[in-house]
């Protein structure tokens, strides 16, 4: 397995405030031989806030198991709250879909097999390229990128947040867009208006019993893509809590891979705990913190909370294994048509 790591912008076209050195990129798990494989670019959740590590290598090495190469992407968050996100998240994610395609001789990917995957806010950030990749915002910005596709060949959307309205996910909009969002900037983000036959097919999964993100919104999306003429694939499982990632043993008991996705978490939190500054929420929540301490303490002294709320559930589990067997028969279509 080759595994590095790929910056996705040079520091005169990152423009967004952090705090250290973070710039957005994506790390490969590439086949060590000579085949052309479908790529899928893994896009974690969130909330906007976080890049979460429980959704990125774990999930990578799963569908790298079933035969694809992997890219693994950190994109911009807004953990502080203090610069709404906008469209940077999403200038990232279609800057690695650019990056991987004019890179595919390298990763030995075909560059029409191109998915990409993404959970919760992650899902919500894959759906709004799915809909609004030929966005003008989205134009490359280097003239290397020009004439090469943002467009995914295929989406596989987990648990997403898609709709900006009665079932919104409050806490990923006011971190996308600020608590002074516009109804116009509201509107543009409820994804499921803005399914057209542009849209690439679409895998969702989700449980009925979300506690965070409604199943609603799932269903909203799938909704629009019958109404369009979208090749889509619905699952819908009875039960099980909002963010299982693979829903299995391994998750289950923490070992979900390095924690990379969590830099610019990381960095922002490290600079106020060194200079006595309130921590954000939720990490406000554990009380005092030593002088001197380690941010990744704070976010392990954290997450320890919810660690009894893991539990493995052999069924939803099946779901890689689903959108694996989904994404064949799309590619496999694709090739038809070609």
């Amino acid at each position: 397995m080759i595994t590095k790591t790929h910056a996705l912008w040079r520091k005169e076209e990152y423009t967004y405030p952090v705090t250290g050195d973070f710039v957005p990129n994506l790390v490969t798990y590439v086949h060590e031989d000579d085949e052309i494989r479908p790529a899928l670019i893994v896009v974690p959740g969130g909330g906007y806030i976080l890049v979460s590590p429980t959704e990125g290598e774990i999930v990578a090495k799963a569908f790298y198991d079933k035969g694809c190469n992997v890219f693994v992407l950190t994109y911009t968050t807004n953990l502080l709250q203090r610069t709404p996100l906008k469209l940077q998240p999403l200038k990232d994610l279609s800057q690695a879909v650019r990056f991987v395609r004019k890179q595919a001789r390298e990763f030995r990917i075909d560059p029409e097999k191109v998915a990409i995957c993404g959970f919760s806010a992650g899902g919500h950030l894959c759906g709004s390229l799915a809909v609004h990749h030929d966005a003008e915002a989205l134009q490359p910005v280097s003239p290397e990128y020009e004439g090469v596709s943002n467009r995914p060949d295929a989406v596989i959307l987990s648990y997403p947040v898609i709709s900006s309205g009665e079932y919104a996910h409050q806490g990923s909009f006011k971190a996308l867009l600020g608590p002074e969002a516009t109804a116009e900037e509201l509107a543009y983000m409820s994804l499921e208006k803005h399914v057209s036959r542009r849209t690439p097919p679409v895998f969702l999964w989700h449980t009925a019993t979300d506690e965070a993100v409604p199943v609603e919104n799932s269903l909203l999306f799938a909704k629009a893509c019958k109404e369009n003429g979208v090749p889509f694939e619905l699952h819908v499982f009875g039960n099980g809590r909002h963010g299982l990632s693979l829903a299995n043993r391994q998750w289950a008991s923490g070992e979900y891979g390095r924690d990379y996705t969590m830099e610019q978490v990381y960095e922002a939190l490290q600079y106020l705990i060194d200079h006595r500054m309130e921590l954000p929420p939720p990490y406000d929540q554990i009380g005092p913190v030593p002088e001197g301490a380690d941010a990744r303490q704070v976010v392990n002294q954290y997450l320890a909370r919810f660690a009894h709320l893991r539990q493995p559930d052999d069924g939803i589990a099946m779901w890689p294994e689903l959108a694996h067997q989904w994404l064949k028969k799309i590619f496999a279509l694709q090739d038809a048509d070609g």
